[in-house]
């Protein structure tokens, strides 16, 4: 806003000259003093003037009605709804959510500074205010294979747009905890603005040690303990309720219990697909888990608008209140988050398509998927005693190392009982390198799942009871440019191409949601159990920053250990 500009809305905010809009007889949620009264907002150039007694070239009644802030998601991966921003925002407006903070790691780690750039263009447009965290770990580590790099000086180029908001989440704590002058310089040249975190298991002098480095936020508390310890030590917690990861029960059940201050608390989802979103909502949805946890519903919302603002910097969002933007919930009733409307930049998104004309992608972004023909043996993966296998932990992304005597024959694992085989494929340069290891908890039989979608390299990961099978999907995604595949008797039952960076689409006659389902119904038919989401699972598998065994194009992870598994 100029100063011409806010000339004018003072103007309106004294009288002066007429409000397009006002909200006459709202029951205003005040965030500042926790309270609700009821008042008129005025509306001029898609700000608010002014609270109180207002006349407007438009004017609705809203008696009975309660206005909250617009909801903000304070950490999000936009890549993983699996559609380009435009589209998203079409889906997470009707839940109350008009601003992101978003961390665009994933289409980093395939197309650098390139990808940042292209999301950022999407997203300038899209019907969200959409704010960004520069990526911190791209690639993760030097032996994390991805395609793209983001170092200093992409960071340098980047820093200073303004939809930038700070550093993205810091997820190589023990590099930084080592000293490494990389992230230090980055830490160091985004001073003043937002550090984010990641650290899930850091613990006593190493989290005091993070924390004195300037990361300032964390969303990987999977419990009330490594919650109460991150606020004492000054953190801010983001309280994570996405698609695989569902920690908001746990953590603020605790909170509530022990009746803490909930000022250092945000909500946000992370990893969060779109058929979710249709069943249960966006960040509403985190509120009312909050309320039903019984949370005081001001206190909740506050959580979703003011607190996030102030973490992130932002002055014109998170309150109903002059000078910000006219981004405003109409709820019908307050305990249940019942939604009647929402305004964004003062207009009613009720027949209004805020989807706006998308940005495509350069070739670069649609021809990611490089892998050669692989020989018949690359899948052999050889046992002779007790072999360290991943066990996924239902509701986390978190998983379990257990050892375990693989059944074989020959001295090859041969899946059964449970286990399965895992594989990681470099897909960004063609070098052929894959990673073998064991799974147990997916269930699946006769057949193979893979996905192009595996955290933070983004790879091409595929886990299968038999080597056709998985042979058979590698070759479908490399066809596709890279999506989900579910594979079964050689042929795929079920393809969802994702062309852009292979994360995701901006197809817009795509029903995403239909197709993710019919994804899991193929899955689930396959032996996947039912409160398993498979491909959200599946892509962090190969994170090996998430304890406690993970699997890259190098092999096994031991992250507890921090040190890569040796081999037959």
């Amino acid at each position: 806003m100029n100063q011409a500009e806010k000339k004018r809305l003072m103007r309106a905010s004294m009288g002066e000259i007429t409000p397009d809009l006002v909200l006459k007889y709202a029951d205003i949620i005040d965030v500042f003093t926790e309270k609700i009264y009821t008042a008129d907002i005025a509306i001029k150039d898609g700000y608010i003037v002014g609270i109180g007694s207002y006349r407007g070239a438009c004017e609705v009644d809203m008696s009975g009605k309660i206005v909250a802030p617009g909801f903000i998601d304070a950490h999000v991966h936009l890549e993983s709804s699996m559609v380009s921003p435009s589209i998203f925002a079409g889906k997470v407006l009707p839940c109350g959510t008009t601003t992101v903070i978003a961390d665009p790691h994933e289409i980093a780690n395939v197309a650098g500074a390139d990808g940042i750039r292209y999301i950022i263009e999407d997203s300038r447009h899209c019907g969200l205010n959409v704010f960004f965290m520069l990526p911190s770990c791209v690639p993760l580590s030097e032996s994390d294979h991805s395609g793209g790099v983001v170092g200093l000086d992409e960071m340098k180029q980047l820093r200073d747009e303004s939809c930038v908001a700070g550093l993205g989440e810091v997820m190589s704590y023990e590099a930084l905890l080592a000293g490494n002058d990389g992230l230090l310089d980055k830490i160091e040249l985004m001073k003043g603005k937002t550090i984010d975190g990641h650290s899930p298991g850091l613990t006593a002098k190493k989290l005091q040690a993070y924390r004195l480095a300037g990361v300032e936020t964390d969303h990987e508390c999977v419990d009330y303990a490594s919650a109460l310890e991150r606020l004492r030590a000054g953190f801010f917690v983001q309280v994570r309720e996405g698609s695989a990861a569902r920690n908001l029960n746990a953590i603020l059940s605790g909170a509530l219990r022990d009746e803490i201050s909930l000022d250092r608390f945000v909500f946000c989802t992370d990893d969060l697909h779109l058929a979710d979103v249709s069943k249960q909502g966006h960040i509403n949805h985190n509120i009312q888990m909050a309320i039903q946890l019984g949370m005081d519903p001001i206190k909740a919302i506050k959580m979703a608008t003011l607190n996030p603002a102030r973490v992130y910097g932002l002055k014109d969002v998170g309150a109903v209140a002059p000078g910000c933007r006219a981004d405003l919930v109409v709820l019908d009733q307050l305990e249940d988050v019942s939604i009647f409307d929402v305004y964004k930049s003062g207009v009613s998104i009720n027949g209004t398509d805020f989807c706006a004309p998308w940005t495509r992608p350069d070739e670069k972004l649609t021809h990611s998927v490089h892998i050669p023909e692989l020989p018949a043996d690359s899948l052999n993966l050889r046992v002779n005693s007790k072999f360290p296998v991943i066990e996924i932990i239902p509701g986390q992304i978190t998983t379990r190392r257990v050892d375990l005597e693989l059944p074989s024959e020959d001295g090859l694992f041969t899946p059964r009982d449970g286990l399965l085989k895992i594989a990681v494929v470099q897909r960004h340069d063609g070098s052929g390198r894959i990673g073998l290891g064991v799974v147990k908890g997916f269930g699946l039989k006769n057949g193979a799942i893979a996905s192009t979608v595996a955290h933070d390299a983004h790879n091409l990961i595929v886990v299968g009871d038999n080597d056709r099978d998985m042979f058979a999907a590698i070759e479908e995604l490399k066809a596709c440019g890279g999506g989900y595949t579910v594979v079964r008797d050689g042929k795929a039952v079920r393809t969802l191409p994702l062309p852009i960076a292979g994360l995701f689409t901006d197809d817009r006659s795509i029903d995403m949601i239909c197709e993710l389902s019919d994804m899991s119904i193929a899955a689930h038919a396959m032996g996947v159990p039912e409160e398993l989401d498979v491909f959200q699972n599946l892509s962090f598998m190969s994170l090996p920053v998430i304890p406690e065994l993970r699997i890259t194009d190098s092999g096994l992870f031991d992250v507890l250990e921090n040190k890569w598994i040796s081999q037959p």
